[in-house]
């Protein structure tokens, strides 16, 4: 157990960062599955917007340090490759 208040207060700090870390983890693995239904639905209209709205969500995630930024780039080009061989 801490002993000082500081810990405390860091200890509640780190669980509350990680249920936002997990929250949009989360809403990343959603949206690209949608992504990648509408793919394999042929709906290639509603697929570039939703791979637009993916783009711009996974940037974010990673502006604020919730993914590596390789890992990031690593999504979109393999969401963006998918989405040009379909």
């Amino acid at each position: 157990m801490p002993i000082l208040h500081a810990s405390y207060k860091d200890i509640k700090k780190s669980a509350k960062r990680a249920l936002r870390n997990q929250s949009v983890k989360s809403e990343l693995k959603t949206e690209t599955k949608k992504f990648l239904d509408l793919v394999s639905a042929k709906k290639m209209e509603e697929a570039k917007k939703q791979l637009n709205f993916l783009i711009s969500q996974l940037d974010k995630a990673k502006s604020k340090g919730i993914i590596h930024k390789n890992t990031a780039s690593r999504k979109i080009s393999r969401l963006t490759k998918k989405l040009k061989t379909a």
